[in-house]
């Protein structure tokens, strides 16, 4: 069964139409978008149009030399009255990947244990004992925006940003945890690495992850790390279709 939104629908730019579901970060919300999504994808010809997500907006940019905007918002008004009540969690996928929190990895574990007041096992405990449920990628090629962490964790980016972060850094940020997919300058509080690779342009797709996927971070200790960084696939390992 669907849930209705009472969805927001304007005009972004010359070709592009912007839809707002109400701002909170949510799986109902993401479940959503996913099936409205689905449905606008399937009812244009393949390259006619591209979608893009956020955690509580949907944008479509038409590849078309003209459009009307005005008549294409009350189209997508209908097709959302007409999209599938699918689970979004029917194709979903789970996926591992392999942390090291070792001192020389997670730069900011320390202080950020003491400034949660937590036991640098507990902050691990807690962030390898969650499901995160994957909503979308965004910022860097690869970069995944996951929701789940656990509010014990919850820590505001910092003042002053990193200007170095290498590739596979862990962080937490704010209300969320992700992976650094490349190296890049970022304000997240730096608490492990992984030697898997999130993005390839090599591979197709580039990216194996997608919205509505599952994943779980495993700890390792530095001697598996370096084991897997040199001897092993840098691609995650898949679990198992979620259930």
């Amino acid at each position: 069964m669907n849930t209705n939104f009472s969805l927001k629908y304007f005009k972004f730019g010359t070709h592009a139409i912007s839809i707002q579901w109400p701002e909170e970060i949510s799986e109902v919300t993401l479940c959503d978008i996913l099936q409205f999504k689905n449905k606008i994808e399937t009812s244009y010809p393949n390259a006619a149009i591209e979608c893009v997500q956020g955690f509580s907006e949907l944008v479509i940019y038409y590849h078309l030399d003209t459009i009307d905007l005005k008549d294409e918002i009350e189209f997508l008004k209908i097709q959302y009255d007409k999209r599938s009540p699918n689970n979004m969690r029917d194709k979903a996928q789970l996926w591992e990947i392999p942390v090291c929190y070792d001192l020389e990895y997670g730069k900011d574990l320390e202080a950020f244990s003491k400034a949660k007041q937590l036991p640098i096992e507990e902050v691990i405990r807690l962030h390898t004992e969650t499901t995160y449920t994957i909503y979308f990628t965004g910022f860097l090629p690869g970069f995944l925006y996951l929701g789940g962490l656990p509010p014990q964790l919850f820590k505001d980016r910092k003042q002053t940003p990193n200007l170095n972060i290498s590739k596979g850094s862990v962080g937490i940020g704010g209300k969320q945890t992700g992976i650094y997919p490349q190296q890049s300058p970022g304000g997240w509080h730096i608490i492990g690495k992984t030697p898997v690779s999130f993005f390839n342009s090599q591979h197709h797709p580039p990216s194996v992850f997608k919205s509505g996927d599952r994943l779980r971070f495993k700890a390792v200790d530095k001697a598996s790390y370096l084991e897997l960084e040199t001897t092993r696939s840098r691609r995650p390992q898949l679990i198992k279709y979620q259930e």
